[in-house]
C-alpha cells in the first residue's frame, strides 16, 4: 500500500544518503541505482536487526551511524541527500533533528520525505489534538499534529516538492501524508 509513496519519496536520491528512522529498512528496495552507500540512524536494536535481510541482499553498502538523530555524530557536510519516512513524528525533538540533517548535509543537498501529521482540515485537526495523548502513548511518542512543512520551514529548509494528501482506505486522523523534498542551502 505504501510502495508507491515510498518510490516517490526516494526518486531523485543520489550519493552517499542519510536516512533518519531507517526501521527495518523497508526503504531499501526503493533506493534508485544513483546511490551509493547509506548510513542508517535507527536507535532500536530490535529493527536493526529486523534489517539484516533486507540489507543483506542490497547491493548498496549500508552502515548503522548514529543511534539518535537529534545529535549525529556524522561530520559536516557529508551527504549528498537525506531520507526521512514516517520518523518526524516519533522523534523527540524534531527540530533538533532537522538541524542536524541540515548541519550533515552538503550545501545545495536535498531532504526526501514521506512523514504524516497535522491534517489540512480544522475538523480532521480538532479529532487529531483530542485522540493523540492515546497515540502517543499507544504507539512509541507518535504525534499527529505535527505540520511537516511548518517545522520544514522552521529549520530553515526551501521546499522544493509537496503533497499532501490523505492516504486512501485510512482514518484521516492518522493518515495526513506530506510527501516532497526540501533543499538546505
Amino acid at each position: 500500500m505504501l510502495a508507491p509513496y515510498r518510490d516517490r519519496a526516494c526518486a531523485g536520491l543520489a550519493g552517499k544518503i542519510l536516512e533518519l528512522g531507517f526501521g527495518s529498512g523497508t526503504n531499501i528496495g526503493h533506493y534508485p541505482a544513483a546511490v551509493t552507500g547509506v548510513v542508517a540512524i535507527e536507535p532500536s536494536d530490535t529493527a536493526w536487526r529486523l534489517s539484516v535481510p533486507a540489507r543483506t541482499a542490497s547491493a548498496i553498502g549500508i552502515e548503522r551511524g548514529s543511534l539518535d538523530g537529534q545529535i549525529l555524530a556524522e561530520a559536516d557536510d557529508s551527504f549528498d541527500a537525506a531520507l526521512s519516512t514516517f520518523t518526524l513524528c516519533t522523534v523527540e525533538n524534531p527540530a533538533a533533528a532537522l538541524a542536524e540533517i541540515a548541519r550533515v548535509l552538503k550545501p545545495g543537498g536535498t531532504l526526501h520525505f514521506l512523514e504524516h501529521g497535522l491534517a489540512p482540515e480544522a475538523k480532521v485537526q480538532r479529532f487529531q489534538r483530542r485522540v493523540e495523548p492515546v497515540q502517543k502513548a499507544l504507539t512509541g511518542g507518535c504525534h499527529l499534529t505535527r505540520s511537516v512543512e511548518g517545522m520544514l520551514r522552521d529549520a530553515g529548509f526551501s521546499i522544493t516538492a509537496l503533497d499532501s494528501f490523505y492516504l486512501p482506505g485510512a482514518p484521516r486522523f492518522e493518515s495526513a501524508l506530506s510527501l516532497g523534498t526540501a533543499t538546505w542551502s
